[in-house]
């Protein structure tokens, strides 16, 4: 850290507390940067500063900052005319208000910084604040002035450290109107289900493990060159296409992160698409009452059916039993006349 050049000294005003500290940029980017040339002979594009009413070129020394009036006309601004301005904050962190540190939106979060204690005397009151913060679980919301405007800021505790995040004002944070979709869709439980096993499925991860593959391969590209090898060439992209069945998706995701996590295949049982709901294709299940009415019916002919049955046999019973009557009759007849 102290190798670190600070970019604002001042203090932080912590009531009737005077904290000395050094404003130390708490991020730094590893982009690569690239230069202008050009490209028929490699030549460096530069720009150069000119004086519009001398028509020279311009050192860095001699520039300033100027406010350019409604009429055209060029107001100068010096660093002194700023560092002088009639506001507290100008060389002051003023703490006004503690807040739950989910009472702020990350919409707001801007640039971070490490405040570091400014000597020896700022050791006690710098670590006063920070086990304040501590015990409180909240974090400071203060304004400071940095760069020729004032700005909000959210103190709080990394490590042993108090770490300041730069905050938008809120009326610099936009609504999110028109942004949201515009039509009406309904997303199923199932989909719902389906979604929740992806992110189970691909989990947690530590942020310290993701790298920056972008940078990486541009470095490979850059050292290949300088070599005066061939670039590595990018794979071929995977086929893509419109994806029209978002079942179907959601359940290839998962599947695809399992396999990539080496999770056996079994798994997939968990996230099997519910059962479907039976169509109007299927013929409609009766109500209780017409099921027992039709079982009345059913019993009602079944027993016909038997009466007819016995009623027959009865009959053919009779018949049979006449036919024999009258065979008996007609011997006994025959019977009487051969005797007379």
């Amino acid at each position: 850290m102290l190798n670190v050049r600070s970019i604002w000294n001042g203090a932080i005003s912590f009531g009737l507390v005077s904290i000395p500290i050094k404003l130390v940029n708490a991020t730094e980017s590893h982009s690569i940067s690239f230069r202008q040339i050009h490209t028929e002979d490699g030549g460096r594009i530069r720009y150069r500063k000119f004086c519009e009413l001398e028509d020279r070129e311009v050192s860095g020394a001699e520039i300033g900052k100027g406010y350019e009036d409604a009429d055209g006309s060029i107001i100068p601004i010096s660093d002194e005319d700023l560092a002088h301005l009639p506001i507290p904050t100008a060389k002051t962190i003023e703490i006004v208000a503690f807040v739950p540190g989910d009472r702020i939106d990350p919409l707001q979060m801007d640039a971070a910084y490490y405040l570091a204690a400014s000597g020896a005397p700022a050791a006690k009151p710098y670590t006063l604040l920070r086990e304040a913060l501590k015990r409180s679980n909240k974090v400071a919301i203060a304004k400071f002035a940095l760069r020729g405007r004032e700005r909000l800021g959210m103190l709080r505790v990394v490590g042993d450290a108090i770490a300041m995040h730069g905050l938008l004002w809120p009326d610099e944070v936009r609504a999110p109107e028109g942004v949201a979709p515009d039509t009406s869709v309904t997303v199923r439980d199932k989909e719902l289900d389906l979604a929740d096993a992806l992110m189970d499925t691909l989990g947690e991860v530590e942020l310290e493990d993701l790298h920056d593959e972008y940078r990486e391969a541009v470095e490979e590209v850059i050292a290949a060159k300088a070599a005066g090898e061939a670039p590595p060439e990018a794979p071929e992209p995977a086929a893509g296409g419109k994806v029209l069945d978002l079942m179907a998706a959601l359940e290839g995701s998962v599947r695809a992160a399992r396999e990539s996590r080496g999770e056996a295949p079994a798994e997939e049982a968990e996230v099997r698409p519910l059962a479907q709901r039976k169509t109007s294709r299927a013929a409609p299940k009766e109500p209780a009452g017409k099921k027992s009415t039709a079982k009345k019916t059913a019993a009602k002919k079944t027993a016909a059916r038997k009466t007819a049955s016995k009623s027959t046999q009865g009959t053919k019973k009779t018949a049979a039993s006449k036919s024999t009557a009258k065979k008996s009759t007609a011997k006994k007849t025959a019977s009487r006349k051969r005797s007379a």
